[in-house]
């Protein structure tokens, strides 16, 4: 999971990037990166570790001249976390020269770096898998070159090489100097991509494709659509825009998790409202508590801050039970799920979470969180409850026990960090030290989400590998996954 966003502006665009970026810094905060291009094909770019107000100083947004540009916040799945070299974007000066991002996570990067090597004669200088990517597309973009200058057509063509050539998951922008900006989609739509069109003061486009629709509003561009699965859009440096389906098959098949934790709750992903799916997750959670858990030992309802909040107002709602904020969270400590390495995680929690014991004590509580992966921070916020004074501590979750990797953009690579993998919930819950735990059901998940489908999005299917084992893309094996536990660490 990363955050990105491009931009095909009428004047700069390096602050409109900058201001994209605090807005998707919930998606990636171990390294940002911006580049820019002036329409003559000179390309700026500047990147460094860390979150946006601390990665670029006033000389570095200076420097960033052009009215086309791109920028990351990332959120390592592959590669080094604490490498700055591995931050994107990421540059090639052939053909053309692009600059690139990409969010996702490629399943065939053996195969890939063996190509790199014995068939497209190209040098690869990290682990990362957005470096494959932008030397695949740069070699089928030299493959389709001819006397005559770059064309759309021509851009089309080696995207739709490309999706031959690569699996897994990928929402991908890149600029290639002096002719425009390319985004383009897999053919599963698993990870989210969204365009937006505004009017400049001379009368003309404006544009802007990013990872959530909440980067639009914020900057009053018109939501035009989400980029379709397999499709690429490519939009000239004076603000023409083309646009073709370029996968041989297509399904919109969008991943399960973006709704449940990643994705913030006032954008709209695949025209599903993500504050609205966590309410209907709430509702369908509530059913399932009252069947296994005797209400009327519950007093309070509360949720984890923040991810939380609207499905455990809707389960307070539906089961009438009074809803509390029994937690206060320190908004200065980064998103503890997707910080690298246990240790980090661990110690952040009681930096990032305070529990009010006016809220807790001689109370029998029910806790409401988004998901359980690994355990960690849930066990800790139970003890934190416990030492608050809380009677009794129920937990649920909004998502179903995840059992499975997930490895199309998650940093979930092993399933022995699950704390649901190989356990009963009832082991899960002594594990946790909670009294009661209650998860969501699989299939109660997948209506919650795909209700709220409107403007006749037709969802094919949705990612729920982490949950049930089924990989959308039919190309994950047992092998794979193997492989990936073996080299691959969170």
């Amino acid at each position: 999971m990363c955050g990105i966003v491009g931009v095909v502006g009428r004047g700069p665009v390096n602050q409109d990037i900058y201001d994209a970026l605090l807005l998707l810094q919930h998606r990636g905060q171990d390294a940002t990166g911006i580049a820019t291009a002036e329409p003559n094909g000179v390309m700026h770019m500047s990147k460094s570790r860390g979150m946006v107000r601390e990665g670029f100083r006033t000389r570095d947004m200076r420097a960033l001249l052009g009215n086309v540009g791109l920028g990351h916040v990332r959120y390592a799945t592959k590669g080094t976390a604490s490498s700055e070299e591995e931050a994107q974007p990421f540059y090639v000066n052939a053909p053309y020269g692009l600059i690139l991002i990409h969010n996702g996570n490629l399943t065939n990067t053996r195969e890939l770096t063996q190509d790199m090597a014995q068939r497209d004669r190209r040098h690869l200088n990290s682990s990362s898998d957005t470096e494959l990517l932008l030397n695949v597309l740069a070699g089928e973009l030299q493959a389709t070159t001819s006397p005559v200058d770059l064309d759309p057509e021509r851009i089309f063509e080696a995207v739709a090489r490309t999706h031959r050539r690569i699996e897994g998951a990928y929402a991908v922008i890149s600029v290639i100097a002096g002719y425009g900006l390319l985004a383009f989609r897999d053919p599963f739509g698993i990870r989210p991509l969204i365009l937006g069109r505004r009017t400049a003061e001379d009368g003309k486009d404006e544009w802007v494709v990013a990872s959530e629709s909440l980067v639009l509003e914020n900057a009053d561009y018109e939501v035009v659509r989400d980029i379709e699965p397999g499709e690429a859009v490519f939009i000239t440096d004076e603000g023409e825009l083309f646009s073709k389906q370029c996968a041989d098959a297509p399904q919109l098949s969008p991943c399960s998790f973006e709704y449940v934790y990643l994705a913030r709750p006032d954008s709209i992903m695949n025209g599903i409202s993500v504050y609205e799916a966590r309410l209907r997750m709430g509702a369908k959670l509530a059913a399932t508590i009252a069947k296994h858990v005797p209400l009327d030992e519950i007093d309070v309802v509360m949720p984890i801050p923040d991810s939380s909040r609207p499905a455990a107002m809707e389960v307070a709602r539906v089961l009438g039970i009074e809803y509390r904020e029994g937690f206060y969270k320190n908004h200065y400590i980064g998103r503890t799920f997707i910080m690298p390495g246990q240790a980090v995680r661990k110690k952040s929690v009681r930096q990032k979470l305070n529990a009010m014991s006016s809220e807790f004590r001689g109370k029998n509580v029910l806790l409401i969180d988004d998901s359980i992966v690994r355990g960690t921070t849930s066990k800790q916020i139970i003890e934190m409850a416990r030492d608050a004074g809380a009677k009794s501590v129920t937990f649920a979750s909004a998502a179903p026990p995840v059992r499975y990797p997930h490895v199309y953009g998650i940093n979930m690579p092993s399933s022995k960090e699950l704390i649901a993998h190989g356990r009963t919930i009832p082991e899960i819950a002594e594990a946790l030290g909670c009294d009661h735990l209650v998860y969501q059901e699989v299939d109660d998940l997948r209506d919650a989400i795909v209700e709220g489908a409107t403007g006749g999005q037709a969802f094919a299917d949705l990612d729920m590998s982490c949950f049930d084992g089924r990989y959308v893309t039919g190309t994950v094996s047992e092998e794979y996954l193997g492989w990936v536990e073996q080299t691959q660490g969170s």
